[in-house]
């Protein structure tokens, strides 16, 4: 064999890809992002994060309006006086009220009046009934200005006011509603640990898929001597740049929602039912916490799509 037919075949062993007929190029990435099929799970993504971070939101709101309830309910105790036959009701609440007023730790007592107290029925009586005839009991509050002893009030009560008064804490309150605000959490967590299982599913499924489809292009790496991690890295990085761009718009339109709903809250709180609407869902704020919360979702979403492709991957591979 000459020498100039040994150059010219190393000249075309050592041409450059770009040199390549059209047909035998590769110009498109290895796992393609940019196909209706990495939209679609793009999309599913997003309303997974959407649903996830709203869950996690919501659960910060319960949490949040459940610590400014028991703090509020927690400085107030209630001192309920129950009429009698032959007993002057009047001076049995100033009796009452002076004898809370005298304990240390007591900021302030304030007697409701008979009106006051028949008024407190409404809600469940309805309004225009005469219930000047009942024995409708009268209600002192008493708040509190540290950790004055309850029991020893409880006790001088008993003893001045037999039968009469009666002092209630609120702790069986309390307790029923941090059990509810702790089950709501629980079940915000749970529906958030659910739905990014649901998203770690149809990652897998689209792994599978886009397996399938570059299986010939998988089976020339390997003749070419790419090891399995190489490939897995290849479609964890595609799958991670999905997952992110899933996971920042379901986190970003969360976002939005909570701080739409934030708007008409202080909207309607500016309303004549506003102090009704805030005394019952709390500030409709969920904090610095609950922020983070939702963008920590958005950014668990893509971790998750990323982990779940590279798992997927190497199962496919061995």
């Amino acid at each position: 064999m000459s020498d100039g037919a040994t150059l010219e075949r190393g000249k075309r062993r050592e041409a450059p890809a770009a040199d390549l007929p059209p047909t035998l190029r590769r110009n498109a990435p290895l796992v393609p992002t940019d196909t209706s099929a990495g939209r679609a799970l793009t999309a599913v993504i997003a309303i997974l994060t959407f649903l996830a971070a709203l869950c996690a939101g919501g659960a910060e709101i319960v949490a949040s309006s459940a610590a400014q309830w028991q703090g509020s309910v927690a400085q107030e105790v209630t001192i309920q006086i129950r009429p009698g036959p032959g007993r002057d009701t009047e001076a049995d609440v100033a009796k009452a009220a002076a004898l809370a007023a005298a304990t240390p730790g007591i900021a302030a007592t304030r007697p409701f009046t008979k009106a006051e107290s028949e008024r407190l029925l409404e809600p469940w009586l309805g309004s225009g009934l005469d219930l000047g005839d009942l024995p409708v009991p009268r209600l002192i509050t008493v708040r509190l200005a540290g950790t004055p002893d309850l029991g020893a009030l409880r006790q001088r009560l008993a003893e001045a006011l037999p039968g009469v008064a009666s002092l209630d804490d609120h702790a069986l309150w309390l307790s029923r509603l941090s059990t509810m605000a702790n089950t709501v959490v629980g079940v915000g967590v749970a529906v958030v640990g659910l739905v990014l299982l649901a998203t770690g599913l149809a990652v897998t499924f689209a792994t599978r898929g886009a397996m399938a489809g570059n299986r010939e292009v998988v089976e020339v790496l390997h003749f070419v001597g790419a090891d399995a991690d190489f490939i897995a890295r290849e479609f964890q990085r595609r799958f991670f740049r999905l997952g992110l761009r899933g996971g920042a718009i379901g986190a970003a339109a969360a976002l939005a929602v909570i701080g739409a709903g934030g708007a008409l809250a202080r909207l309607w709180r500016a309303g004549p039912a506003g102090d009704e609407i805030e005394a019952l869902f709390g500030g409709f704020a969920i904090g610095w916490r609950g922020y983070a919360s939702v963008v920590l979702i958005g950014v668990i979403a893509s971790v998750v799509t990323a982990f779940v492709s590279r798992l997927t991957v190497r199962r496919f591979l061995d």
